[in-house]
């Protein structure tokens, strides 16, 4: 975190919060909707066979959002970590600094952008689970 100044610091420690808690608000809002739309009310209304793939679409988005939302929390959580072991802010491939604009950007940044653009050339097959 060298590379990082004071003010820099602060201001994604506080980006990494309040996307934490962003994300969490965003997480128990879908939940309590999805429990309000739940699959059984949908498809307890429909009539037919096109009704009924339509309540699993939806049921399925809703699963998907909160999957995502999940996946973006524990991306932050992660960076939280990181800023606390003062581990924030270098390549977890190439150890290099992230430069502040990525992070400003994307504050759960773990990799510089050409370690990002490798790994995202990777056939999914091929991607460590890790990164």
């Amino acid at each position: 975190m060298s590379h990082l100044n004071h003010e820099q610091l602060t201001e994604l420690t506080r980006q990494v919060e309040a996307e934490r808690l962003r994300l969490r608000t965003e997480i128990r809002a879908e939940l309590t909707r999805s429990d309000s739309e739940s699959y059984a009310t949908i498809a307890g209304q429909v009539h037919d066979a096109g009704d009924e793939s339509v309540a699993d679409l939806l049921s399925d988005v809703n699963t998907a959002i909160i999957s995502h939302s999940i996946k973006e929390l524990r991306e932050v959580e992660a960076a939280q970590e990181r800023l606390r072991e003062g581990r924030y802010g270098s390549c977890e491939v190439c150890g290099e600094p992230i430069p502040f604009e990525r992070l400003r950007a994307y504050p759960a940044a773990r990799l510089c952008l050409d370690d990002q653009q490798r790994l995202e050339a990777m056939s999914p097959a091929h991607r460590p689970d890790r990164l």
